[in-house]
């Protein structure tokens, strides 16, 4: 990467940064006006789709223009998907049970706690998170193997998270299902479906962005960072301490792997 690639680069984290910012800005004032926080994670994919937009638009010029666009098409295709998803999944429904408890106590007004625990905190997230992605819009190296190898990483993690929401929604539309634990498909494998293809899609996005070996020492950080958020930050451990009680939850747990996807475990099939 050339000087002139940093120096851009440079500008273009400072307004990737302000992207998030104003998405989730954005998302706090809907989540204001309708008592309604769980509109956050719907804003969570969209400001990753903001912010590849942006960084393809500022980098024009800059990097390899076929890494360019494959980085923020993947980007963008992953978080419009998510965005949708979630929209539709949580219609009709009140307040997220994960953040009623996450606001319930703390100084402060419940919205100002919202605001900077919740919102500011996903914006920075998204800013750290998306560094491969505003990253590989200045590379100049063209797409080889390792690039190739990422997308084929992406595409098996979007098909993964893809099918185990069509497989949850489905369970969840009989009535026959209702309170019961859906362990079925791929939820047989693994507990978390979506969250393996949410860490399968960004150590994608991650190889994708890697053409220069700069490129791979700064933006190593991101995946991790999203690896540790979904198995031991707000994806899995909330999500598991929430089901806790469920009927059979408890069963679920000890034959199905907490992530990674494996044969249901003997004897408790």
């Amino acid at each position: 990467m050339n000087p002139a690639s940093w120096e851009a680069l440079r500008s273009n984290l400072a307004a990737a940064a302000a992207t998030a910012a104003a998405v989730l800005l954005l998302a706090f004032a809907v989540g204001t006006a309708r008592r309604l926080h769980r509109t956050v994670d719907i804003a969570w994919g969209l400001a990753f789709a903001a912010v590849a937009t942006v960084s393809y638009a500022l980098s024009s010029g800059y990097g390899d223009g076929g890494r360019r666009l494959l980085v923020a098409a993947a980007t963008v295709v992953w978080g419009v998907r998510l965005a949708v998803h979630i929209a539709w999944r949580g219609r009709g429904h009140g307040e997220d049970p994960r953040y009623t408890k996450l606001l319930a106590r703390g100084p402060g007004h419940r919205h100002v706690r919202a605001l900077l625990k919740v919102y500011l905190l996903q914006a920075g997230l998204v800013w750290l998170v998306s560094l491969p992605v505003q990253g590989a819009s200045y590379a100049g190296s063209p797409i080889g193997v390792i690039t190739v190898l990422g997308g084929g990483l992406w595409a098996l993690g979007l098909a993964f998270e893809a099918v185990g929401d069509f497989q949850l929604a489905r369970f969840k539309a009989d009535p026959a299902h209702r309170g019961t634990v859906m362990d079925r498909g791929l939820w047989a494998w693994t507990r978390h479906p979506n969250y393996f293809g949410d860490f399968l899609v960004w150590w994608g996005l991650y190889l994708m962005a890697c053409g220069t070996w700069q490129a791979a020492l700064l933006c190593l950080v991101s995946p991790v960072a999203m690896t540790l958020l979904l198995t031991k930050g707000s994806g899995k451990r909330l999500l598991e301490a929430h089901m806790a009680e469920r009927p059979g939850y408890g069963a679920y747990i000890a034959r199905t792997s907490g992530f990674l996807p494996l044969p249901p475990r003997r004897g408790h099939v």
